[in-house]
């Protein structure tokens, strides 16, 4: 495992929430499946490093690295989303684990939050050295691209920015004891949503 890991959620993150989802004017479908893929940033990467901090992924997560670039992988578990009214969320299944000197961080339980804000996030559990914190805003997400796939009930959802949102840098921050940017960049997010027929 690598800094890279730290990436694969971000991506989850990315991906679907920003999209303009009303081009698409349909009634609310269930998402049952799917992946999320994140182009990873080379200078998020370098900021991991030069904080310090070590990234696993939590299965089923994973990494794969071509052509010289970096590709982190996160399956979408379940979800609602009413694609006319922009409004639902998208929960996803494993997480991350950061590790710097004696302090472990777990963010887990991530989910695509298109309906308590003004702009898209995603959410994720928080688990110090084994304390639970709470669930907070981990990334933030800017609008991409959305279409439906109707043969294959895919909902696809690319060219989504991923940053890193205010909440998680200060209580990453406060945790390692260092500083955290906010709104660091995380990559480019593309989502394969599979949709109830």
């Amino acid at each position: 495992m690598n800094t890279r890991h730290f990436l694969a959620s971000a991506a989850v993150a990315g991906s679907f929430l920003a999209a303009p989802l009303t081009a698409l004017a349909e009634p609310t479908d269930t998402t049952y499946g799917g992946t999320t893929d994140v182009a990873l940033a080379g200078s998020f990467l370098s900021a991991l490093t030069s904080l310090g901090v070590t990234p696993w992924a939590l299965a089923p997560g994973s990494i794969e690295a071509h052509n010289g670039k970096t590709t982190a992988k996160f399956p979408i578990a379940t979800g609602q989303v009413d694609l006319g009214t922009v409004t639902g969320e998208i929960d996803h299944s494993g997480g991350l684990s950061l590790t710097a000197g004696s302090t472990v961080v777990d963010l887990t339980a991530y989910a695509i939050d298109l309906y308590s804000g003004a702009s898209p996030v995603l959410t994720g559990l928080v688990t110090v050295n084994g304390s639970f914190v709470g669930r907070i805003p981990l990334f933030d997400l800017w609008l991409g691209s959305a279409t439906i796939d109707d043969k294959k009930r895919t909902l696809i959802v690319s060219d989504v920015g991923v940053t890193l949102d205010p909440a998680a840098a200060k209580a990453l921050s406060s945790v390692f004891d260092t500083t955290v940017p906010a709104g660091l960049n995380v990559g480019t997010a593309t989502v394969h949503a599979s949709l109830t027929d």
